[in-house]
């Protein structure tokens, strides 16, 4: 017998407060999860130096991504204690452990201090944030589904889905605002700490904004009633239709919408970086801009819901990515490209044992370290199989190999651009202009509004596709495990095969895939129609 729903109808002040400090303090905590990854270019060399910066970028990803593999952990921690002892006190203790965590990391001293230690504190900071991050989400989510009036839960939940972008885009204007005050010296030597430390600060707001809050009516009534679940994480699995429930969220629902939004952000924001080499202080103010202007589709999807229902505007979202990703991306890229970079040339790495490994710290042949040239340069090439090593530049010039330095890569690179006559990896960064600027911003808009088709809509459904009594934990386990492997990875995977084969657009494929399963599952096990709440679908 499905729970039946304590509906509960709050003034309109008691409404602004709690869709404000859920989401404020949402806002917070994925600043200090997002953080790590907006200084990605300092954070690498500081903490997982090696020498090859390919290496030391997936290095960095591969900690960004151990964070996410710990949100189910945190998911069933805290999804269990929400369950049982109640929402509001839940989410104080993970914005709590999460902005400790997060100044931890502005503390670490850097490798070339400690060693080992370095990176060995870096990773235990992450397992701290992942495992807060996997109680925030969900805890933030059911309490504004639980105070919301049915027929405006998708607009009121759709306030936390934003809030989730305004964290990346606080965690940019933090960065930006302390650089544009401090010297490049003294940004590169400590500056980059003041962020990490300005958590405390976030963390203190946040806390005094939650206290305020009372528990969740739904929780409250339950409670009352003796209905609170005996074993929260075991119950998640033994209700009636559970398993298939979950199946559908974390396959249908959590792994494509993350992806979609890691690549329009993250993936976005890397590419203009490194492929295009765009300034990295003008491509943060760029994926900055798109996203804060996109915040606004987040809520139109989720208001949009209440009214056609959850699955049409998420499975259509999932179609018009598989159809607009690759164009999206290959727009940009014409736009964004530096008009000095080589990789305008088609380059072809030919020769046997062509074999690079990303994580090596020095390549075993030579064709291995001239792909590693290119790869770390982010220029893109075509590799090809040949008896004897060879660079061919435009599909035809045979440039000499003959000579070079393979012990050395710095003097290596710069003899192949004495030889070739061009700049082939060490071209400046360059600012595009204003028009070009508004074009990146119009095509980055467009992967937002695939992500808020996507992601406006969930924290409603998740709320209504689970019983009250176990819906903390049965829907953060799945939306985090998702979320968790299949987005928090995607940077890392998505950067190893842009390494492996010299096409800057090949890590998309990573994405693709992942929203093709999730539109077949979706489609498959979504109700269709209007919204209805889970003892009503129940029943």
């Amino acid at each position: 017998m499905a729970t039946k729903p304590h509906h509960h109808e709050p003034s309109a002040s008691e409404m602004r407060l709690v869709i404000g400090a859920s989401s404020a303090g949402t806002v917070f905590e994925w600043y200090d999860f997002f953080i790590y990854a907006a200084l990605g270019s300092i954070l690498s060399k500081t903490f997982f130096p090696t020498g090859n910066a390919t290496l030391e970028m997936l290095l960095f990803w591969l900690v960004f991504a151990v964070g996410f593999g710990f949100r189910p952990l945190g998911a069933v921690f805290f999804g269990y204690l929400g369950d049982k002892l109640g929402r509001k006190y839940t989410f104080l203790v993970t914005v709590t452990l999460m902005g400790v965590a997060t100044a931890g990391v502005g503390l670490i001293p850097a490798a070339e201090q400690i060693g080992f230690w370095a990176p060995a504190l870096v990773i235990l900071m992450r397992i701290l944030q992942g495992l807060a991050l996997g109680g925030e989400y969900g805890g933030a989510a059911i309490y504004v589904a639980e105070h919301s009036a049915f027929e405006k839960r998708g607009f009121y939940t759709s306030f936390i889905q934003a809030s989730v972008v305004g964290g990346f885009v606080l965690s940019l204007i933090v960065v930006l605002g302390c650089k544009a005050m401090m010297s490049p010296e003294t940004w590169n030597a400590w500056g980059w700490r003041v962020p990490f430390l300005l958590s405390i600060i976030l963390l203190a707001i946040s806390l005094w904004m939650r206290v305020k809050l009372s528990e969740s009516p739904v929780f409250k009534a339950m409670k009352e009633e003796g209905e609170i679940a005996g074993n929260p994480f075991v119950e998640s699995f033994t209700y009636p239709g559970n398993k298939k429930r979950i199946f559908i969220a974390l396959f249908g629902i959590a792994a494509g919408l993350t992806v979609i939004w890691y690549t329009a952000m993250f993936s976005g924001l890397g590419f203009l970086q490194n492929s295009m080499h765009i300034e990295t202080t003008t491509a943060e103010i760029i994926v900055g801009i798109s996203a804060l202007i996109g915040m606004g589709f987040y809520i139109y999807f989720g208001k949009l819901s209440d009214r056609i229902g959850r699955k049409k505007p998420i499975v259509i979202g999932y179609a018009l990515t598989l159809l607009l990703l690759f164009p999206t991306f290959w727009f940009i890229g014409s736009v964004a490209k530096n008009p000095a970079q080589s990789s305008a040339i088609e380059w072809t790495i030919r020769g046997p044992d062509c074999t690079y490994d990303p994580f090596a710290t020095k390549q075993k042949t030579e064709c291995g370290k001239l792909m590693g040239d290119f790869a770390g340069a982010g220029v893109s090439y075509t590799l090809a199989a040949g008896d004897k090593l060879e660079l061919v530049m435009g599909g035809s010039q045979v440039v000499a190999l003959d000579g070079l330095n393979w012990d050395d890569a710095k003097a290596r690179k710069a003899e192949i651009e004495a030889r070739v006559g061009k700049t082939v990896f060490n071209f400046e960064k360059h600012k595009p202009s204003l028009g070009q600027s508004a074009l990146i911003i119009a095509a980055l808009l467009v992967l937002m509004a695939l992500s808020a088709a996507t992601y406006g809509p969930v924290a409603a459904l998740l709320a209504e596709m689970f019983p009250p009594k176990v819906r903390y934990s049965s829907m953060s386990i799945p939306y985090h495990i998702g979320t968790g492997y299949f987005g928090g990875f995607l940077p890392f995977i998505a950067g190893y095969i842009v390494a492996r084969t010299g096409d800057p657009y090949s890590g998309l494929w990573y994405t693709w895939f992942v929203v093709l399963m999730a539109m077949i599952v979706a489609w498959w096990g979504l109700p269709n129609g209007k919204p209805r709440d889970f003892a009503d679908d129940a029943a």
